[in-house]
């Protein structure tokens, strides 16, 4: 793994200008406050600083592939005073030798060298003190983001699931009545039991087909759509009467597949299933301040709904929206009277999540 600097870089400017500022100071301060020349001064800050900067720049690996495994409390302190010993003494020796070769002839500034090595090695231990805080914070936050990341796959793979199963509960009483009336249209309409059988299967096949973003468009969602009802007009008869009103540029949006169907059970049920009456279901889709809007209404006996309960539909389209979109009001019912509304929100600017 490549040092958090190196790769970085926002931290590797900021590291350049740190140790750029720390040279500068020092160079001031050997000029200013002690007299040497700028040469001395420069010699000496660049290799006391720069060299220091290089060590702690391989630190990282030491830190990353060494003490991140030892044993937290005492070990750890022990290693890291073990480390910090000889990464210092390793520090100073150096540039001790290499400002002797270069002031060999200077005796009042090598002298300065030796009288002022206490305070260089306690400038040592707080730099790198300094360096393992860098790192450590580095790899707490390195931790911190594999684990979200992990956390993050881990939850998409469950919401994917659980989208799979939502989307694939069927009603299983629909296939159960659907095959009784293919069974007795072979009988009496073998024509119209083939074509009944060839719409249920296309009808299965969409929705058992589905991709990664559990998209499709409203056009092949209504498509969809008007195979489940030319099913059930079959068991119905005149009895379900559908009529829709889609704006043209509502078609080529995107769309939760197999979103529709569940609506129109529902109005099924709770409109169509006891009524002896002709029952109208509308659909209206428009575009509305970013949203697609679809609008389902429907007659409805509110005692026959209160007897047969909810059901599974509406609660599976709000579970599937909260996934998909992040947002728990994009479902909205309404009962007026003997008038049932449900309004569907896609927002428009969803269609890439």
């Amino acid at each position: 793994m490549l040092n958090p600097i190196a790769k970085n870089k926002n931290y590797f400017i900021t590291f350049a200008s740190v140790w750029g500022l720390i040279f500068v100071v020092q160079t001031f301060i050997l000029n200013y406050f002690y007299g040497f020349n700028w040469q001395v001064s420069v010699v000496d800050s660049a290799v006391f600083n720069f060299l220091f900067a290089l060590i702690g720049f391989n630190m990282w690996y030491v830190i990353r592939f060494n003490l991140r495994e030892t044993l937290v409390g005492f070990d750890l302190i022990i290693n890291h005073i073990i480390i910090a010993v000889v990464i210092i003494a390793l520090w100073m020796g150096l540039s001790w030798f290499t400002l002797h070769f270069f002031f060999v002839d200077n005796e009042l500034y090598l002298q300065f060298l030796n009288d002022t090595l206490p305070w260089r090695a306690v400038t040592g231990i707080f730099f790198y003190l300094l360096f393992v805080l860098f790192y450590y914070v580095i790899l707490y936050y390195e931790d911190l983001q594999d684990k979200l990341k992990i956390e993050s796959e881990l939850q998409n793979l469950v919401n994917k699931a659980e989208l799979n199963a939502l989307k694939s509960q069927i009603n299983p009483h629909f296939l159960f009545n659907s095959l009784n009336s293919i069974s007795s249209l072979t009988i009496t309409n073998p024509e119209k039991a083939q074509d009944m059988v060839i719409k249920l299967s296309d009808f299965l096949r969409y929705s058992l087909n589905h991709d990664e973003t559990e998209k499709t468009s409203l056009k092949k969602e209504f498509e969809n759509l008007h195979r489940y009802l030319d099913i059930e007009k079959v068991r119905f008869g005149h009895r379900l009467s559908f009529k829709s009103k889609i704006d043209e540029q509502c078609l080529e949006h995107q769309i939760p597949n197999m979103i529709l169907q569940p609506l129109i059970e529902n109005a099924i049920k709770h409109g169509v299933y006891h009524s002896t009456e002709e029952v109208l279901i509308e659909m209206t889709c428009r575009i509305e301040n970013g949203f697609l809007v679809i609008e389902l209404i429907n007659d409805y006996d509110p005692e026959a709904t209160k007897k047969k309960g909810q059901g599974i539909g509406l609660t599976n389209i709000r579970k599937r929206l909260q996934l998909i979109y992040k947002r728990k009001d994009l479902l909205v019912t309404q009962a007026d009277k003997m008038v049932f509304r449900v309004t569907l929100k896609i927002p428009i600017n969803g269609e890439n999540k």
